[in-house]
């Protein structure tokens, strides 16, 4: 279905308040810059700024949303005879691979990871988020296998899963905010996650494979 006027004129308002607000939060910092700073570099009013983020949070962390189901995509598009941990292990070496700015491989996002560390309100939201992804990814893993509401295993494998991913994000972070070039970053990740996967057991390799049609 086509987008209409409204909706297009919408999603184009929300986006440039976006920008905006993200280039004042580059600039200046998070916790310096004011929701009303903001309305008015958009030249909007700070009821529109609400309207489109409830939350200061929410306007730097905009698509935080995608991140909170982002590994149980994963999982759910595994392939026949792939099994949750192995799925998600492919998934991010092709992002590394392709030094995909999905997991901070692009120039600038040492600068984005420089304004989270100096904000401990955005340090809390990303927390908050990983908390919001790993509840995700346990809730997928239990439909995908059907495992009972007692049942601990999908939230341990949910936690073994979570680990991979945070631990790649954060190392990436740390590399990139050391200034150093996403095709590098990239190749040392590829490193990281190869012993990543080293230190998984087999328990976790082989937890939630997707049976042949």
């Amino acid at each position: 279905m086509a987008e209409g006027l409204r909706e297009r004129k919408k999603r184009q308002t929300r986006q440039y308040i976006s920008d905006m607000a993200t280039g004042l939060f580059l600039e200046r910092g998070f916790d310096a810059v004011t929701i009303a700073e903001i309305a008015e570099a958009a030249n909007v009013s700070v009821n529109t700024v609400y309207n489109y983020f409830p939350s200061k949070e929410d306007l730097f962390l905009d698509r935080s949303k995608g991140l909170v189901d982002r590994l149980s995509r994963f999982v759910r598009a595994r392939a026949a005879g792939e099994s949750a941990a192995v799925a998600v292990l492919r998934e991010l070496r092709e992002e590394v691979e392709s030094v995909s700015p999905k997991v901070g491989l692009i120039e600038g996002f040492d600068r984005f990871m420089k304004v989270v560390h100096g904000s401990a309100a955005l340090q809390a939201r990303l927390w908050y988020v990983q908390r919001e992804q790993y509840d995700n990814l346990e809730a997928t893993l239990r439909r995908e296998t059907g495992a009972a509401d007692d049942d601990p295993m999908p939230g341990l494998m949910a936690g073994q899963i979570g680990w991979v991913h945070e631990t790649l994000m954060a190392a990436i972070a740390h590399e990139m905010i050391a200034g150093r070039k996403p095709s590098v970053v990239s190749r040392e990740a590829l490193v990281l996650l190869d012993e990543m996967e080293e230190l998984l057991s087999e328990k976790v390799l082989n937890y939630a494979v997707r049976a042949a049609d």
